[in-house]
């Protein structure tokens, strides 16, 4: 995905389960790779992103039908007055059944169950304090009012779980703050104010993200790199106020990534200095680092510039286990980016943040520490890793 770009793959997986399913409610157990999820599939009659195009908002901070796969994605770190930290991670992810020129109707909500629109969401809490991941997945009809995604007014939503535009003072149709809300059975549940800190970025060549060689191959990505959060989280039957910074990605698309690709580490890190970086590095089969690999670097005032895998130096110092699935994950990385003067090490917080969903992957919240410009700096961050599963 950036960041999570297989997974709207398993999200139509797992809405195709759903579709032909005798039963909704039927517990969905898959255990499928990386590379099988993103087996990509009969491509015809689905929009395709083949290159850069003129964003027009709000319109395009909502769905895009026709496309195959499309997500938001907010994860972040908040803290308590105390200084406890949680991390987060919320993803709805929508996924079309069949192309629009096959269907009575390709509109990403529907009055009744007439519909080619699935939808996926993924909640994750990480409790810092006591080395705590938990999560939920859930999935549904974009139909009945069950889950859908909309422009006026702005809402992307599966059940109570919802992304509702807040109108503020001085928000605009591209920068604007939302109210993020999840509760998962458990009764763990966040309910966040998220405003944006920095402009809108563009990802990629102005919002156009390539991932491989084939014309098509590619998403339109949208991010928001730092966004300030308040609100409240409730874990273990306690609730907290917390304030901090979120993450947010939007991309949409239909093609799978390239054959001899089999995974990426995605990385969002915010800064103490006010840079922002993401870094996604993708994984060929044989081991080496896909040229399609690229990242970008904020700076405080919301300028981007592209880096390319020769710009950086990425080592793993450290590895863990999962007990779960006997994955071996990097858990602690020095990155160098010698043109920014810029070397960080990065290590997760702590190492079980594993997603035990329809297809298992990590997603957790990272510390940062290290130097830019001579300068010591620190920050807080997420890394997402997929293609580590045992063989």
């Amino acid at each position: 995905m950036r960041k999570i770009y297989w997974l709207v793959f398993v999200g139509t997986l797992i809405a195709g389960i759903i579709w032909f399913w005798p039963e909704q409610d039927q517990e969905i157990r898959t255990s499928v790779s990386v590379a099988e999820a993103m087996g990509g599939g009969d491509d015809e009659g689905y929009l395709r992103a083949t290159g850069p195009r003129e964003f027009i908002f709000p319109d395009d901070h909502g769905p895009h039908p026709g496309f195959r796969t499309e997500w938001w994605y907010y994860t972040g770190n908040v803290f308590t007055e105390e200084g406890r930290q949680f991390g987060y991670q919320f993803t709805i992810f929508r996924s079309q059944m069949s192309p629009p020129d096959t269907t009575s109707g390709d509109e990403a909500f529907s009055e009744d169950w007439n519909t080619d629109q699935l939808y996926l969401g993924h909640f994750a809490i990480s409790d810092v304090e006591n080395e705590d991941h938990v999560f939920e997945e859930r999935y549904s009809r974009g139909a009945a009012g069950l889950a859908g995604a909309q422009v006026e007014p702005y809402r992307i939503w599966l059940e109570d779980w919802e992304i509702l535009r807040v109108d503020t003072e001085n928000a605009d149709d591209k920068n604007f703050t939302v109210r993020v809300t999840a509760e998962m059975g458990t009764g763990s549940k966040i309910d966040f104010t998220i405003t944006p800190a920095k402009p809108l970025v563009l990802q990629g060549e102005e919002g156009y993200d390539k991932k491989g060689a084939e014309e098509g191959n590619a998403s339109y990505y949208l991010a928001f790199t730092r966004m300030n959060t308040e609100g409240f989280i409730t874990k273990d039957g306690e609730e907290y106020q917390v304030s901090g910074s979120s993450w947010m990605d939007h991309e949409w698309s239909t093609s799978a990534l390239d054959e001899s690709q089999e995974g990426w580490d995605w990385f969002s890190l915010q800064l103490s200095n006010g840079y922002d970086l993401m870094y996604y590095q993708l994984r060929n089969a044989d081991g080496s680092v896909s040229e399609f690999t690229t990242g970008s670097f904020i700076d405080p005032d919301g300028n981007k510039t592209i880096i390319n895998p020769e710009d950086v130096e990425l080592d793993v110092l450290d590895t863990w286990e999962s007990p779960h699935s006997r994955s071996v994950y990097p858990s602690q990385w020095n990155i160098k980016i010698p043109k920014f003067d810029l070397e960080l090490e990065l290590v997760t917080l702590f190492p079980d943040q594993e997603m035990d969903v329809s297809v298992r992957y990590f997603e957790g919240t990272l510390g940062i520490s290290g130097e830019m410009n001579e300068q010591q700096i620190r920050g807080n961050g997420f890394i997402e890793m997929t293609g580590y599963e045992e063989d």
